[in-house]
């Protein structure tokens, strides 16, 4: 166990929770990046609305012009193609390879339906730092399996777009994928060529819950009452979703509090805000009675992503809203909490709270040679992004982590400079051994 290179800061944060965190050290071995603005083109078959995408991004709504809609970190929208950029979940896949998925295109339903959802195959080359991409599946629903009209409800293909459907997590299961969704929040099987196989409603114990992006919650007059079933937030569904290894059991959970209609406020377990994590078949798409809760260490942090690596254990993403490397004085808003959390499923509290076993800090990765083309100072590495998305184990003594780089409008890693899709490999033997 080591405390080297973490701040001030965070320790007083760590200190807060009732039972002291072990704090591991994390050393980067390999660094790849896919560039800004990289695209694929739309997917035979698709309409030809889809060869532009980023119309609806600008404040005015709809802008046609190629490139009329300049960010402030020089990218420029809409743009000819499909964006591959934006990973938000991960599985390693062995042999270098690994299955990333795409979320929905420019963070909401408004902006992000001429974006055609899909998921790749990937090969970093941790050589010359460059990921290629193996393969693309388009997500599609030729039999009509959503349960609500969606954006090319009309069209022979049926692709799926932002606009239907938030994806954030991912997981292989036998010859078919489970993609976990913000917007309802729901569940959706896919077959190997992105065919919707089915689409759950997030019914845990029999009880209804659904977000504001719902398909089927009617917005309700100003000063009303919201829907009782509306109790996840927006963008605060299905982050991260885990399974179990003999890929019975799917774990999904809540990138955010839900409601507590009681309290009037966010849900919290002995004063400490909670995330639930739920359990769904593979086999039955039944709903299990069992939640468990993950606590955060302050109201306002998320979950990016949840993996189990070793039976019961798994690793939770825990980041806040900030972005920009502290030590370089620019940010507005500096990243200052970005940790990855060792738990076990078996290893909670009287009231089904996670126990926090151990973290590594984001914010502070040792790289005494030099590894990372940018972001080191001194020997020591950041993470700097505001979503980091992506977290899995490679082997007994590496992870591999990777953020979503909310193309095209965040700037965490260099000033005025929208962020590249980073992936890094992080040697992380003890931590992944901690008891």
């Amino acid at each position: 166990m080591k405390t080297t290179f973490l701040s001030a800061a965070l320790l007083s944060l760590s200190a807060t929770t009732s039972v002291a965190q072990q704090a591991f050290d994390a050393t980067l071995t390999a660094h790849a990046e896919l560039p800004a603005a990289s695209f694929v083109p739309a997917p035979e078959g698709a309409p030809a609305h889809f060869n532009v995408s980023g119309r609806f991004t600008g404040p005015e709504g709809r802008v046609t012009d190629l490139y009329a809609n300049v960010q402030d970190n020089g990218q420029a929208l809409p743009f000819p193609g499909q964006p591959l950029q934006g990973f938000s979940g991960i599985r390693s896949l062995g042999e270098g390879r690994f299955l990333v998925l795409t979320d929905n295109g420019f963070g909401s339903k408004a902006n992000s339906s001429d974006v055609i959802l899909m998921f790749n195959i990937v090969r970093p080359d941790w050589d010359s730092g460059r990921i290629a991409i193996e393969r693309t599946v388009r997500l599609s629903d030729p039999d009509q399996k959503v349960p609500f009209p969606i954006m090319n409800e009309a069209s022979q293909g049926r692709f799926l777009t932002g606009a239907d459907f938030d994806v954030e997590s991912i997981q292989p299961v036998s010859d078919t994928y489970w993609i976990g969704d913000e917007f309802g929040p729901w569940l959706l099987q896919v077959d190997a060529d992105g065919k919707v196989l089915q689409v759950l409603a997030t019914e845990p114990g029999g009880t209804l819950m659904r977000s504001p992006d719902n398909a089927f919650v009617a917005a309700a007059d100003p000063g009303a009452s919201p829907a009782p079933e509306v109790i996840t937030f927006r963008s605060g569904g299905y982050e991260g979703m885990a399974l179990s290894e003999d890929q019975k059991t799917l774990y999904p959970l809540l990138e955010k509090p839900v409601w507590d209609a009681a309290t009037g406020t966010q849900e919290t377990v002995n004063g400490v805000p909670v995330l639930r994590l739920m359990e769904v078949s593979t086999e039955t798409g039944e709903w299990g009675d069992r939640v468990r809760y993950y606590p955060l260490e302050a109201a306002g942090h998320a979950i990016g992503d949840f993996n189990l690596v070793d039976g019961t254990r798994g690793l939770i993403i825990e980041r806040d809203n900030g972005e920009g490397d502290p030590r370089e004085g620019w940010a507005e808003t500096p990243a200052a909490f970005k940790r990855i959390y060792l738990v076990d499923l078996e290893r909670t509290d009287e009231n089904g709270v996670l126990e926090k076993i151990a973290y590594i800090d984001l914010m502070n990765i040792r790289d005494p040679e030099g590894v990372a083309p940018r972001g080191t100072i001194d020997g020591v590495f950041s993470f700097p992004f505001v979503t980091i998305e992506n977290v899995d184990r490679v082997d007994q003594n590496h992870i591999v982590v990777a953020n979503d780089n909310n193309f095209p409008f965040s700037v965490g890693r260099q000033q005025g400079r929208a962020d590249d899709n980073e992936m890094i490999l992080l040697e992380v033997g003890a931590f992944l051994n901690a008891d």
